[in-house]
């Protein structure tokens, strides 16, 4: 036997614990998370055939992307399993709103993220400009899944 050590480097992702299996029709309700072939979404309709001549029950699934806001739907058997993904919600403090329209924002150990942008939608976006100019603390909820992250709520703890 060699004295040498061997050491291996990998930079592999496989991406497995961004998301846990599960069953569809155990677990395929509404306004739980799902995924298949495509984005992180919000179930919020589910309808369930009975068993067909090939023997599986189907799933329906009606939901909407968690990030866009699009409407989807997947035709799935309820006996086969599926990914669903680790959906994440977290609460930062907004400290800054820089030109290029990224977001400073203070994290519950006292570091500082900035590598969010200001989200797309309208109203929220409008949302947070106009809070952050009149002066007030705002708390943005950002919600995380399949490595991706966006700023989905915002909420007024009142003037700094």
């Amino acid at each position: 036997m060699s004295d040498e050590e061997h050491h291996f480097e990998s930079k592999a992702d496989a991406g497995a614990s961004k998301t846990y299996p599960s069953r569809p029709g155990r677990s395929g309700r509404t306004g739980t998370s799902s995924l298949r072939r495509g984005p992180a979404r919000f179930v919020v309709e589910v309808s369930t055939s009975k068993t067909g001549k090939h023997g599986h029950a189907k799933c329906h699934f009606v939901a909407i992307d968690i990030f866009n806001g699009k409407k989807l739907e997947d035709i799935v058997p309820s006996s086969h399993n599926c990914d669903v993904p680790h959906v994440n919600r977290t609460d930062y403090q907004l400290i800054d709103i820089s030109e290029d329209g990224f977001v400073s924002l203070l994290t519950e150990n006292g570091s500082t993220k900035d590598d969010l942008r200001l989200p797309t939608d309208e109203p929220l976006l409008s949302q947070i400009k106009d809070g952050f100019a009149d002066g007030k603390d705002l708390v943005v909820t950002v919600m995380s899944a399949m490595g991706e992250e966006q700023i989905c709520a915002i909420k007024d703890i009142g003037p700094k």
